[in-house]
């Protein structure tokens, strides 16, 4: 099954947390924070959205850093997918 976007709205999926930090020191789970990076799978067609012209500006294959609580999560296909608006896309990493 694939999800196409509607709209202004972005399909992402959350990078994975890192396991050990720089230092070397293993996370346990509760210690783990929730990854703010994420990757772009679809991306909506942007057009009119509430009386203003939106033109979408990420990139399917893009990380980009969202709202940390932003977005509807999904599940398709045993992967999860958090539905969020452009505007709650914070920045790109490059």
């Amino acid at each position: 099954m694939r999800l196409k976007p509607l709209a202004d709205r972005v399909v992402i999926k959350m990078v994975e947390a890192e396991e050990t930090t720089k230092s070397g020191i293993i996370l346990t789970g509760a210690a783990k924070e929730k990854p703010s990076v994420a990757e772009v799978i679809e991306v909506g067609p942007g057009g009119n959205v509430d009386g203003k012209e939106i033109v979408m500006t990420v990139r399917k294959g893009d990380k980009v850093i969202t709202s940390k609580y932003s977005g509807t999560e999904v599940k398709i296909d045993d992967e999860e997918y958090i539905i969020v608006r452009q505007s709650d896309i914070l920045a790109v990493v490059e």
